[in-house]
């Protein structure tokens, strides 16, 4: 479908301006409308205006178009495909891309398409929570491979990971790349030793690659298929321009399959779930997105490691919060444990003392007790004030 935009007067972007998001039914600032004095700053949800040229395809579609049917354009896919080339590297043909609503819903097929109820599913912990979610609503068992905080960041222990495997008969790997919470870039030798693992003993991986276009303070993501031929006969790839724009609620994402048979299956469950149909709007963002979003996205970067470097000093110069620094995406991981609170006292403090709301690190994970998690995807004012709060409460 056509995309036509309004002639824009801007030579830059704004992300200064908190757009009012109160009585919009959303999801971040619902608990807000009744407790005004609430600052929101957990679900990966931006507070910014959205891309200029987003707002406007939308706005078109609405003028000229009857909200019947969609099929997907062949603009739409070619947008996939030059952004996967241009920006990763991933030479992508328009036949392994599956469409569906979102990557969420592509981890749930996966495991329904490759395995059986009461297979092993393998997961990184701490990790983005429907992770965990979708292993056990779908009856599989669920083998939490931890995570070790190793220099300030996450790392993964192979040697352990390598027996999870094997003493569980591991069928699937979820995999998150960029990592939730903790922002890890996993580097190139991390993620073959993950692929050659999964080679090794005839593991399926799926690599959640959502926060693919995030990667902060000049570190380089690598899509997981763009390692090794090899790879493509197991790996799953999935993504969405969803959290790289703000359009989570417009419903889009892609799956990148290779192998020939992984596709057909794959394809055979989403149809059996009826996930096949893409809502209107999600095309049309998406194909937006991914044609005209990329200096929104270069200076949006740029505010992130504003205020994340912004968070990390204050709360590491004037509390005993340690500050996970992320390498990629917008959420930040922080460690209360140097406080005497347990969990729920110091989820009570955040919120009835300071005023903040955060991701309870428990959702995570066991690993997450006494972690919150801070979405720094809001004007650099508004990092401020949170980080404000988080001192007069936690201060030394």
């Amino acid at each position: 479908m056509p995309l036509v935009f309004k002639e824009l007067s801007m030579t830059r972007y704004d992300f200064t301006t908190q757009p009012n998001r109160l009585d919009q039914n959303t999801m971040k600032w619902h608990e807000a409308e009744s407790n005004p004095e609430l600052l929101e700053l957990w679900v990966a949800d931006m507070d910014f205006l959205p891309v200029p040229e987003i707002r406007d395809a939308v706005i078109n579609y609405a003028e000229t178009h009857i909200f019947g049917y969609p099929y997907p354009s062949e603009e739409l896919y070619q947008s996939i495909i030059n952004w996967e080339k241009n920006q990763h590297g991933y030479v992508v043909e328009k036949e392994s891309i599956v469409l569906i609503e979102g990557v969420v819903p592509a981890i749930s097929t996966a495991i329904q398409a490759f395995t059986k109820e009461g297979d092993a599913v393998l997961i990184n912990t701490p990790v983005y929570p429907p992770f965990a979610r979708s292993v056990r609503l779908n009856n599989r068992q669920l083998i939490e491979n931890s995570l070790v905080k190793v220099n300030g960041h996450f790392e993964i222990d192979f040697e352990q990971l390598e027996r999870d495997i094997v003493d569980n008969e591991v069928k699937l790997y979820v995999f998150c790349s960029p990592h939730n919470p903790g922002g890890r870039v996993w580097t190139k030798e991390e993620l073959t030793k993950v692929a050659d693992l999964c080679q090794k003993h005839g593991v399926l991986l799926v690599s959640d690659e959502i926060h693919q276009d995030l990667a902060l303070y000049g570190n380089k993501h690598i899509s997981m298929n763009t390692i090794s031929d090899a790879y493509k006969d197991f790996t799953l790839v999935l993504s969405s321009a969803t959290k790289t724009f703000n359009i989570a609620g417009t419903k889009n994402s892609f799956t990148i399959i290779e192998n020939e048979d992984l596709r057909k299956a794959f394809k055979q469950k989403q149809l059996a779930n009826n996930q096949h149909e893409i809502p209107t709007i999600g095309l049309i963002t998406t194909q937006a997105a991914l044609t005209y979003g990329k200096p929104w996205l270069e200076e949006l970067k740029t505010v992130f490691e504003t205020n994340i470097d912004l968070l990390t000093k204050e709360l590491s110069e004037k509390t005993n919060i340690k500050v996970m620094k992320p390498e990629g995406t917008y959420l930040v991981w922080l460690d209360f444990s140097a406080y005497d609170q347990d969990h729920n006292e110091l989820g009570r403090l955040l919120k009835e003392e300071a005023k903040v709301v955060l991701n309870d690190g428990i959702t995570f994970g066991s690993e997450g007790e006494k972690h919150f998690r801070f979405n720094v995807a809001t004007p650099t004012t508004v990092v401020a004030e949170g980080v404000k709060r988080l001192v007069s409460v936690f201060g030394n």
